[in-house]
């Protein structure tokens, strides 16, 4: 690594997921002169800034000034931030270097095995999964990236210098990456599907980005992708290394795969079968996650992990927070299900798909520049009420109209001011039996900080919303 000391380095994006903390952290930790710069205000960032109390670090909040970029020796710019920001364009005219926190870790960690997880969904299940598999093989396994925190730091900071890193990717993070012209060892790809066209402009840019996590894999470096995808399929056959494919359906003798055989996850590896569970064994709902525990286990095991390891872990993985997880339950078996990490309409329609009817879907939020079609499709097939909010209201109600017609068949659809007023009203009116569920389809910038605020506050919602009605029926019996 470059001897920083003295150094001008400019963090753009404070944030608060834990990169430019890291980042931040990083550079002042070798003596360089960090400045971190944010569009958003103090009051807005104050947890992070917190975070870096005792590091001698200059705050430019609430805007960007050009001379921050235009007179550094180093721009660390937030993966979010577009290619073409006209300060990240000033600064490469000044002859600025312009990094990632992403890249500076794999520039760091360029003698470690890593472990990489992306796609449009599940990416999160995958590599939280895999990297308590791979924790059998290796306690001091670093697991992190896009999950949130700062991997940068902890890898600084691990005493063991060789562990492998399990990572979560981003589009954003791989397409900073391409300029390292390196890929993970092993690499996975959940899925791909439209999302974030906002920022990339195309599908095909998007889903380019993404393949960034296979490009330079080297003929011993393995490829793990959903077989059951059309695009992934076709780019099997273009990967450098090893190809592996996981499916929900049973795949023809190969020599690596995972799949589901007569209710059983198989895994397939190197002339030898494995079970590692069955479908009824895994403690988190719906085919979306048997595809992640399949694809998961895969990874792993190409890793040198034990197939018993794979096994263990699937049977007591209890799934992450935000992703369909059950926070309040009222009599009549009623049951809230928070699933605000679905912020496209694929992995709001994989929830839907997951529980019985009836049900009651709360959803809308920012705009990606994402078609919502085959999201209303499935909705007017498959709820009861939905009960829209935020940004996308108009067009996710134009698009349940739309497919209702064709259908002929509509749920009750409710404008929303904000959650507060969905959860509200998705408790009064609930039914025997039914599942309340928010999965936006959509981010959630318009009105909370991240998916995780609103997760939270759908869970603190919810059980507001469900003390509320039973207790006003109380007082009537």
């Amino acid at each position: 690594m470059e001897d920083y000391r003295g150094k001008r380095v400019t963090v753009m994006g404070l944030g608060t997921f834990g990169g430019g903390i890291g980042a931040a952290m990083f550079f002042a930790r070798r003596g360089a002169a960090v400045t971190v710069t944010d569009v958003r205000p103090p009051e807005k960032l104050k947890d992070s800034v917190a975070k870096l109390a005792g590091f001698p670090v200059r705050f430019v909040l609430g805007g960007h000034k050009m001379e921050d970029f235009t007179s550094a020796d180093l721009v660390v710019a937030s993966p979010a931030v577009k290619y073409n920001s006209p300060f990240l364009r000033a600064a490469r005219l000044a002859r600025v270097s312009v990094t990632h926190e992403m890249n500076i870790l794999f520039e760091m960690c360029s003698d470690r095995p890593i472990l990489g997880v992306t796609g449009s969904n599940g990416k999160s299940t995958t590599t939280t999964m895999m990297g308590e598999m791979v924790r059998a093989k290796h306690a001091g396994v670093l697991v992190g990236g896009n999950l949130g925190g700062s991997l940068l730091i902890a890898a600084d900071e691990s005493p063991d210098k060789s562990a492998p890193l399990v990572i979560e990717l981003s589009s954003f993070q791989l397409f900073g990456l391409r300029r390292m012209r390196r890929s993970p060892n092993v690499a996975i790809i959940t899925n791909i599907t439209p999302n974030h066209l906002d920022w990339h402009g195309t599908f095909r840019a998007y889903a380019e980005a993404k393949r960034n996590i296979l490009r330079f894999q080297k003929s011993e470096d393995t490829a793990i992708l959903n077989g059951d995808d059309p695009l992934l399929r076709r780019w099997a056959r273009k990967v450098p290394g090893r190809v592996a494919l996981f499916s929900l359906r049973e795949v023809p003798k190969a020599e690596n795969a995972a799949f589901v055989r007569s209710g059983n996850l198989m895994v397939r590896w190197e002339g030898r079968e494995f079970r590692v569970a069955g479908e009824t064994d895994l403690k988190i709902p719906g085919r979306h996650n048997v595809a992640n525990a399949l694809a998961a286990s895969l990874g792993a095991v190409a890793f040198g992990v034990d197939p018993w390891y794979a096994s263990e872990v699937l049977t007591r993985f209890g799934g992450l927070p935000h992703r369909l997880e059950m926070v309040a339950k009222a009599p009549g078996n009623i049951r809230f299900f928070n699933d605000s990490i679905a912020t496209t309409p694929e992995s709001a329609i994989c929830a839907m798909e997951t529980f019985p009817p009836p049900i009651t879907l709360i959803a809308g939020g920012s705009d990606k520049g994402v078609s919502f079609d085959g999201f209303a499709a499935v909705a007017v097939r498959r709820a009861r009420r939905v009960i829209l909010m935020g940004a996308t209201a108009d067009r996710l109600e134009t698009a349940l109209v739309r497919a209702a017609s064709a259908a002929g068949c509509c749920p009750k659809i409710l404008r929303a001011e904000n959650l507060e007023q969905a959860c509200a009203w998705a408790a009064e009116d609930a039914i025997e039996g039914e599942t309340i569920l928010l999965s936006p389809a959509c981010a959630s910038f318009d009105q909370f900080r991240n998916f995780e605020e609103r997760g939270a506050a759908f869970r603190s919602l919810a059980l507001r919303a469900v003390m509320a009605k039973f207790s006003a029926e109380n007082a009537f019996r």
